[in-house]
């Protein structure tokens, strides 16, 4: 990477620094993610989120090493709905397997050699009885044995551990009050411990590039119920489901954004936190995106949303102080905690007449939809102002503008006051849509 490269992508990540930073973030490594040539990388990715002040859960899996565990004993292993059947004999290999691979962890982030990323990390790690769990029982007249379910997470405790700094490990095991042992899903675990926390983020590592299509491809984003959808057509089926379905899960239950990345690309963690597109598939509710009205917090984005084109003369220019005073003009298209889009509705009702401006979308998201979203918003606004016409002047998208029902109309049909300051100079048409 060039040292230009490099300095604009480490200047353009720290708003998602800002954003992240004291936000809490769970992450769910499957089994074969710890086996994986790229774990240590993942480690020192964790490293560095610790570092800079994100509070950390670690879900781990241990599927592959139980299954070695059992076979070298000579134990058979039965499944059934999708869950291993755990039986009496089988427990203490389970649970030396699965203590195998915490260790194995709490080993990992503790390194600290010197010249490689994790000198000086001083990372604390903690785990414990955090999951009180239930047998699964019998389904479908099969015995699961000591297989289980959560039944409720220790937040509290988990809470007291991230105020200190600590990572917490949650293995996939919990206890019941009677004593008991249980073999858990560690989907089960990330999810319901990222919706008990109200985590800001559950990111689940998988061997692809995050969920994929019929076709193959990747599958960047879904709703909550663009997700059910696809499970339900078993469009999307076996492990990609279970992994959507703890995704949903928690997203239901109030986590904001769920993402299943890869846990074989290198860089993959850094790229779905402090890239705007992220790097695998983001499962969200409808709140994700959203067209909303404006805040003062907004100026900032929306400056530097239209800096570029006030600097193109495509846009008049804005000062700070204006947009203060007419913050409430403004709408917004947040995405992820970025302004993507902006317009502003300026009303003359005296005429009916409403202008549309300083209409911009960012050039990433533009032939996508949000700036017809922004659009519809705005012209909601003016019904709902009693407005009978939306006019808008534009120099250089007038075509986009006439394909959605704007009409060419001469400079003299502006409200008056409008028209009194009308800069020839620009010479900027005009077009008017009459609001049904």
């Amino acid at each position: 990477m060039s040292e230009n490269n490099w300095l604009h992508g480490f200047r353009h990540s720290s708003p998602y620094i800002n954003a992240h930073r004291g936000r809490t973030v769970v992450l769910v490594l499957a089994g074969e993610a710890v086996a994986s040539d790229n774990l240590l990388n993942i480690i020192h990715d964790i490293t560095l989120l610790s570092s800079l002040g994100i509070r950390l859960v670690v879900a781990f899996g241990a599927r592959p090493q139980i299954q070695s565990q059992l076979e070298n004993a000579g134990h058979a292993t039965e499944f059934a709905n999708g869950l291993r059947i755990t039986k009496e004999a089988d427990l203490p290999l389970v649970m030396e397997a699965v203590g195998s691979m915490r260790s194995w962890l709490e080993s990992r982030l503790s390194m600290g050699l010197v010249n490689s990323p994790m000198h000086g990390a001083r990372i604390r790690v903690s785990s414990g009885n955090f999951v009180t769990a239930r047998p699964a029982g019998v389904l479908e007249g099969i015995d699961h044995g000591y297989t289980g379910r959560v039944r409720r997470i220790d937040a509290e405790g988990i809470e007291r551990l991230l105020a200190l700094g600590h990572i917490v490990l949650m293995p996939p095991q919990g206890y019941s009050p009677t004593g008991d042992v249980f073999n858990l899903s560690y989907e089960d675990v990330g999810s319901q411990t990222a919706a008990a926390l109200k985590a800001e983020k559950l990111i689940v590592f998988t061997d692809d590039a995050g969920v994929l299509d019929e076709d193959g491809s990747l599958i960047r984003e879904m709703t909550v119920r663009q997700a059910l959808a696809k499970v339900a057509e078993q469009v999307i089926s076996g492990h990609d489901a279970d992994l959507l379905r703890a995704a949903c899960d928690a997203c239901v239950k109030g986590v904001r954004r769920a993402h299943i990345i890869s846990y074989d690309k290198d860089g993959a963690l850094l790229e779905e936190l402090f890239t705007r597109d992220g790097s695998g598939t983001l499962v969200s509710d409808d709140n994700y995106e959203q067209i909303r009205r404006a805040r003062v917090e907004d100026i900032g984005g929306i400056l530097g949303l239209i800096q570029p084109l006030e600097d193109q003369g495509i846009l008049v220019r804005r000062s700070r102080e204006m947009l203060e005073t007419e913050i409430e003009r403004f709408v917004v298209a947040e995405r992820d905690g970025m302004i993507v889009g902006c317009a502003a509705l300026y009303a003359w009702a005296d005429e009916g007449a409403g202008e549309l401006s300083c209409f911009a979308v960012d050039p990433g998201y533009r032939r996508s939809g949000r700036g017809d979203e922004i659009l519809a918003m705005i012209e909601r606004m003016a019904r709902a102002e009693g407005l009978v016409r939306l006019f808008v002047l534009t120099t250089q998208t007038e075509h986009w503008f006439r394909e959605r029902g704007f009409e060419p109309t001469a400079v003299q049909s502006l409200p008056g006051p409008k028209l009194a300051v009308y800069n020839a100079t620009r010479n900027s048409k005009v077009f008017v849509k009459t609001l049904d």
